[in-house]
């Protein structure tokens, strides 16, 4: 039997919300105490891989958090195996720090560790891509969401959805040309992801 999805939102959120906080904490680690003994704006550039790690892994995560609560709103029962999906996809998204740490230790080292690092990161980013697409065709395919949901906002909402790993794909291409430069793709992915599309809030109160 399919329940109430309000415990699933809120468990969720409560998921995002600790790999924002667990990510801010770790700059912590980066304050002035770690230095050499060098000025502090040396000590500061010196640390730019792990600013930008940062910047780019918040941007996704909270973009992530956008879409997860856009959809969520019209989720109003679930069963067991979108529970699971759910699970999965927050299992990737809680991993995302892990990868974007060993990103940053990484963007200095050989060629061949940029790349693994980069990919792991690229990969964590489009495992749960790939699972927000499988919530939203569960969703839809076993009548768990708003009665009232046209389909063709449904439809709307699923190609959306779709084309997110189709560009992820391509950024994690440009891993083996240039990590640094498919990092900066995904941030451009965000940016239009930021852009109100169909399923989304609108942009002011009506």
């Amino acid at each position: 039997m399919a329940r109430d999805a309000s415990r699933v939102e809120a468990f969720s959120d409560a998921v995002f919300a600790i790999v924002l906080t667990l990510m801010s904490v770790d700059l912590l680690q980066l304050g002035p105490a770690r230095t050499d003994g060098s000025g502090l704006p040396r000590a500061l550039m010196h640390e730019w891989p792990a600013y930008l790690a940062y910047v780019i892994t918040f941007a996704i995560v909270g973009q992530v958090w956008l879409t997860h609560h856009n959809m969520w709103r019209y989720v109003v029962r679930v069963d067991q195996l979108l529970l699971v999906f759910n699970l999965v996809l927050l299992l990737f998204v809680a991993v995302i720090p892990f990868t974007a740490d060993l990103l940053a230790d990484n963007l200095r080292g050989t060629p061949a560790d940029q790349r693994l690092t980069a990919a792991l990161y690229v990969g964590a980013v489009l495992g749960e891509a790939l699972f927000f697409n499988l919530s939203w065709w569960w969703a839809r395919r076993r009548r768990l969401l708003n009665p009232d949901l046209d389909p063709r906002l449904a439809r709307a909402v699923a190609r959306r959805f779709l084309l997110g790993p189709v560009l992820y794909l391509v950024a994690f291409a440009f891993v083996f040309v240039d990590p640094i430069l498919s990092l900066g793709l995904y941030l451009l992915l965000v940016g239009l992801y930021l852009i109100r599309g169909p399923g989304d809030l609108p942009s002011s109160a009506r």
